[in-house]
């Protein structure tokens, strides 16, 4: 058996009203900045076949997030195994360089 593509359902409500662009702006800036190569943003659909094998730990879907005003959904898409390898590689590697 083999690795499976997962989607994570999450909501959270925020301290201030916000909109789907801005949201999706958010995940974008991330996914370019500080999370790349952790958090991967598309604006393409995609299903849970497409993502395994991605060795991101969460690949975000734009077209899904849902917003009214303070509250937001996103989803967000993993392989359950290959994401999760590829951070214990990225600390191993982390470690490594600090011996």
């Amino acid at each position: 058996m083999g690795s499976t593509g997962s989607l994570t359902d999450l909501s959270v409500e925020l301290s201030e009203p916000v909109t789907v662009e801005q949201v999706n702006q958010a995940f974008a800036d991330a996914a370019a900045g500080p999370l790349k190569g952790i958090l991967r943003y598309t604006t393409d659909p995609i299903v849970s076949r497409d993502i395994v094998g991605d060795p991101a730990s969460c690949i975000f879907e734009a077209q899904l997030t849902q917003v009214q005003g303070h509250l937001v959904k996103v989803f967000g898409w993993y392989d359950n195994e290959w994401g999760y390898t590829s951070r214990l590689v990225d600390l191993t590697e982390l470690v490594a360089a600090s011996l």
